[in-house]
């Protein structure tokens, strides 16, 4: 039984016929398909590019640093306001910016002080300010005259352990007789004709409010001091 298997088959003229059909169906079939790089062109061509969601994010944010680069330039092109300097009319005065001369006061400390001479303090000075500026007293000297509180006015004379000359008081000029207004105390001021405590302190108000007097035509802006009270005094005080 074996043997008669591996004899050979006979193929009939119908088992030809058949195979000859199937082989040129197949053949047709082969000629109908398109080529694979055919078939990949038209993929390519029907192939929708899709950047998925991390690829959109990244588009934005080029988009947003080229909107602010666009900005930045912008900005810099844009022209800048230049301040011009202020034109001053002839004749006018410059105002300086340099710290004011009315911020300091100087005054001479004269009498028995380790330096005598003229100190330059800060406005709002005391007496007792000038004192240590002139190296202090001397040992020994009484300063209960002085009022060491008091507030220095610009120009004036702090004598310490010195009685002052005849007629002239604290503050008076060197070799003169005439009432400082500008530091004198309200009972210096009292030794002026006319002159009681009511007014001796509103002239002491007065030289406070004001910093001081400028002038000896100044007293008449004090009040109680009329024109014929002025006339009395003005020989006999001075800035």
């Amino acid at each position: 039984m074996l043997l008669d298997r591996l004899q050979p088959r006979r193929v009939s003229d119908d088992d030809r016929r058949a195979a000859l059909a199937r082989l040129r169906a197949f053949a047709a079939g082969e000629a109908q398909q398109p080529s694979a790089g055919h078939r990949s062109e038209e993929s390519a061509a029907g192939v929708r590019i899709d950047p998925g969601r991390h690829g959109l994010l990244a588009l934005i944010a080029v988009a947003v640093v080229a909107a602010l680069a666009a900005g930045a330039l912008y900005l810099r092109a844009r022209p800048q306001p230049v301040e011009v300097p202020s034109r001053v009319a002839a004749g006018q005065p410059l105002v300086s910016t340099s710290p004011s001369a009315a911020a300091e006061v100087v005054v001479d400390v004269a009498g028995r002080v380790a330096h005598p001479g003229v100190v330059t303090l800060p406005l709002g000075s005391r007496v007792g300010d000038a004192l240590r500026a002139a190296g202090g007293a001397l040992p020994g000297v009484d300063l209960s005259s002085l009022n060491l509180a008091r507030k220095l006015v610009d120009g004036e004379q702090v004598l310490v352990g010195v009685v002052p000359p005849p007629g002239a008081v604290a503050g008076a000029p060197a070799g003169g007789g005439l009432v400082n207004l500008n530091s004198a105390t309200a009972e210096q001021l009292e030794s002026l004709p006319g002159v009681g405590p009511v007014l001796a302190q509103r002239i002491v108000d007065w030289r406070q409010t004001h910093g001081g007097f400028r002038s000896v035509e100044q007293l008449r802006e004090v009040s109680g001091i009329g024109a014929a009270k002025y006339a009395d005094l003005k020989s006999k005080v001075t800035v």
